[in-house]
């Protein structure tokens, strides 16, 4: 089948194009530019903007939250901790009614390091023991749990988490003091070092948990290629910036999170009807609450350093660290906190431009994702239609008009339609 989009403003996920016409022919783009073919599907799509499918560089998921997340627009997640590893998602690569993936399986990390200290005790993620497992879904293995005090264990894991299809080795660089439980088991500067060393050597993408300066320098220092956090202990030095630039690694600053555990909730964003009208009861009591570990920290802190890494030319990426629907991992939603993370971008001083290259272009570069992020002859057909013109008016990237995934365009909730009036 052939779809034509007309007089629509592209953003190719780097600029706003001259161009007025897209045309999707089966899972990709066929051509920008030019006049719809005879016999296509003419959509006019005047009035509305066309943007890559957006891509949150931090979660943690499941199929239920990559269905979510395509809803807002969000056409691929990358997950930091989980099991949707490559050879456990033929189910998901296949299904169009939900988001892409990609998993870093599970981080390295001490004997009872990050993250255990989030969970209340008892608490058991995911479904219950003999629980059924979605229609078509892979037999799992046990994933690696790759706990490692010392440089041998960290190098001993990293081929098995290659095995078993990470794709990407995360580290976990954590004391707790952010989150409350200052002493908690971290690697230390030689297990890291080991550990980042070895995946480099098996062609892997590394990335870090890293909430404080100490951690972000521990990492970078290590060769880390990325870091899924920005600091948040206190506020940046020139110092600090200029070792994340010189190393070359890219940062997604998780605004959101940041906010979260400094109690500041996600009710502003829980308010837009927008929002609202596309939550669960239990993804609105989510979003409304707040982590609240760390409420001595200052935003405007944060913002600034986005900023100064932005302004130093570092790659900055959205990711939200949105999990499950749970109170208190709260703050967040899938798909709609990505919008929210666009948001904090701008207000940080990026332009709206800028902002949106950080959902779309700038993670599929960076994670070596290049199929997508793109709107360009030859790419995959992952596009998100909105009302509006967010390349100028940031909010307006929630003014969902359609949904493609690999061309199939994606059912939007009732509830939806009719805050839309279609």
């Amino acid at each position: 089948m052939t779809t034509a989009m007309t007089h629509v403003r592209i953003f190719d996920g780097h600029q706003v194009l001259a161009a007025t016409t897209v045309v999707l022919e089966g899972t990709q783009i066929a051509a920008v530019g030019g006049e719809p073919p005879a016999g296509a599907e003419v959509i006019d799509a005047a009035g509305a903007t066309l943007l890559p499918g957006l891509i949150d560089a931090h979660v943690h998921t499941n199929v239920e939250n990559l269905a979510l997340a395509l809803q807002f627009g969000v056409t691929t997640e990358l997950e930091m901790q989980g099991t949707n590893t490559r050879h456990h998602r033929a189910h998901i690569t296949e299904d169009d009614t939900v988001a892409d993936v990609r998993s870093s399986g599970f981080g390295i990390t001490p004997p009872g390091g990050h993250p255990s200290e989030l969970f209340p005790e008892g608490f058991r993620p995911g479904p219950p023991p003999g629980a059924t497992p979605p229609a078509g879904a892979p037999r799992r293995q046990r994933p690696v749990m790759p706990f490692s005090s010392t440089p041998q264990e960290a190098v001993g894991f990293i081929p098995q988490l290659v095995e078993t299809g990470s794709d990407y080795i995360k580290f976990m660089v954590d004391d707790g003091s952010v989150e409350g439980h200052p002493g908690l088991p971290m690697l230390d500067r030689e297990t890291l070092n080991a550990g980042v060393a070895a995946a480099r050597e098996h062609g892997m993408l590394t990335v870090a948990h890293a909430l404080t300066v100490e951690a972000t320098g521990m990492s970078i220092e290590a060769g880390i290629d990325g870091l899924v956090h920005l600091f948040m202990d206190r506020p940046h030095t020139p110092a600090i910036i200029d070792l994340v630039a010189r190393s070359g690694a890219f940062v997604v600053p998780c605004v959101v999170l940041d906010a979260s555990m400094m109690g500041v909730t996600g009710a502003s964003l829980a308010d837009d009807p927008r929002v609202a009208s596309r939550l669960s009861d239990d993804w609105m009591a989510t979003l409304r609450s707040s982590f609240h570990h760390y409420p001595q920290g200052k935003l405007q802190d944060v913002l600034a350093s986005v900023k100064a890494l932005h302004d130093a030319g570092v790659d900055i990426l959205v990711g939200t660290d949105v999990s499950m629907a749970f109170p208190f991992l709260g703050g967040l939603a899938h798909g709609a906190s990505v919008h929210h993370e666009l948001q904090y971008l701008v207000q940080a001083g990026l332009t709206p431009i800028e902002a949106l290259r950080a959902a779309t272009s700038t993670p599929a570069r960076r994670f070596g994702l290049d199929d997508r992020g793109r709107i360009k002859a030859g790419m995959r057909a992952d596009l998100l239609l909105v009302d509006g013109d967010p390349t100028t008016a940031i909010s307006d990237s929630l003014n969902t008009r359609a949904v493609w995934r690999r061309g199939a365009r994606v059912a939007l909730n009732r509830e939806w339609s009719a805050v839309r009036g279609h």
